[in-house]
């Protein structure tokens, strides 16, 4: 309890994590719904899958340069304030696309969110690193993702059950709902981070180039990137194969619902455990059995147990997700994290839009099953990529 509650004064009081857990919740939630529609809304528009794919490849493409564009403002503006500010856009873009029907308007809607996503994540992230002890950082970490993950245990249910009865665009409204809700803790917790350089880099292509000049760093990137590399195939593609195979959306709920129960159980013990045994073991073996589920999926052809093969694969990114933040963050000074954590976020971007073009190519050409083929391979490569990584140790540091 003394990650969540301290005592000051004989005062029990919640931890600076407790209260950024509590605002993360709410605001993966209204993830969590967007997410479990998105792809099925993209193909209202576009009524097939490589379209879905390479549309949504052209979002991350926005979403990978605005990571460079904005960091001399994320560099010199206080992290929370940045926080607040995105979490009130995002209402009024949630609200914008529930009464939208025209497919433009629904396009610059898209593009918005994406660099949306860019503050919010980048932000978010630094203020849990400023409110992190070097030794518990990958603990924190994974509380923090073990609330995400409660939150991507519920949102798919809601989604899927409104969503059905009620249609997609009123999960837009919801969503707006629960972004207010993180949005007023947010300001009644006074969360505050004034971690603000008065000397700003400004150069997109050097620090680009200066990020990766950096071993450790690349490798961070890679193993991060994997981890995003791999919800491409959950969330984008299953969604649609799902539908195809004449399941309804609430199919879609249960299925994304599932798929983050693992993580809720393993995420924050495992998270704990690299802290003690270091990463490279825990990386090591997580793609590795990411990876010979989903090549074994090629061989299966019901669809009840494709999705129940896919669920286990949770087991391997709950070694992976929380980890590979709290990895990146032991590799570089504090004093850097404001320049190269914006960067380091882009390998979400990089490696889905990768995932997106791929799986789009393969489409236009072969089954749908050759999809998990492809997928086994990326996690195989990121395997072999683990193998090279430093083995930091937080118990060790001090």
């Amino acid at each position: 309890m003394g990650v969540l509650i301290r005592r000051h004064e004989g005062i029990p009081r919640l931890t600076g994590i407790a209260k950024l857990s509590i605002i993360i919740f709410f605001a993966t939630i209204s993830s969590a719904l967007i997410d479990t529609i998105w792809a099925v809304y993209l193909d209202s528009f576009f009524h097939s899958e490589s379209i879905v794919g390479f549309f949504s490849a052209a979002l991350t493409v926005v979403s990978f340069i605005s990571y460079f564009l904005f960091i001399p403002f994320i560099e010199k503006t206080s992290k929370s304030r940045i926080y607040v500010y995105t979490l009130f856009s995002f209402i009024i873009t949630y609200i914008l696309f529930a009464i939208n029907k025209n497919f433009y308007i629904f396009v610059i809607l898209a593009f918005i969110l994406m660099i949306l996503h860019t503050f919010r994540i980048t932000s978010f992230g630094i203020i849990v690193r400023d409110k992190s002890e070097e030794t518990k950082l990958s603990r924190n970490e994974g509380l923090i993702y073990t609330f995400t993950n409660i939150a991507w245990v519920l949102g798919p249910l809601i989604a899927g059950y409104t969503a059905e009865k009620y249609g997609i665009n009123i999960i837009f409204a919801l969503a707006a709902v629960f972004v207010f809700i993180a949005f007023s803790f947010f300001i009644i917790l006074r969360v505050n981070d004034a971690n603000i350089k008065k000397r700003t880099d400004e150069g997109i292509v050097k620090n680009f180039v200066k990020f990766f000049n950096n071993r450790n760093r690349a490798l961070a990137y890679v193993i991060r990137g994997g981890v995003y590399l791999w919800w491409v195939l959950i969330y984008l593609f299953i969604p649609l194969h799902i539908i195809r195979s004449g399941l309804n959306d609430l199919w879609i709920g249960y299925f994304l619902f599932a798929v983050a129960v693992p993580l809720i159980i393993f995420g924050y013990r495992f998270s704990i455990l690299a802290g003690k045994w270091g990463f490279k073991r825990i990386f090591k073996f997580g793609f590795l059995y990411v990876a010979v589920i989903s090549s074994s999926c090629f061989f299966i052809t019901n669809i009840y147990i494709i999705l129940m093969m896919l669920v286990l694969a949770s087991i391997g990114l709950a070694l992976l997700e929380a980890t590979s933040e709290a990895y990146f963050f032991d590799v570089i000074t504090k004093e850097q994290e404001s320049r190269f954590y914006g960067p380091y976020n882009t390998s979400v971007d990089s490696s889905q839009f990768i995932g997106k073009i791929c799986a789009s190519l393969v489409l236009l050409a072969l089954p749908f099953k050759y999809l998990f083929l492809l997928f086994g391979g990326f996690m195989f490569i990121m395997f072999l990529m683990s193998l090279k990584i430093k083995n930091v140790v937080e118990a060790r540091k001090y």
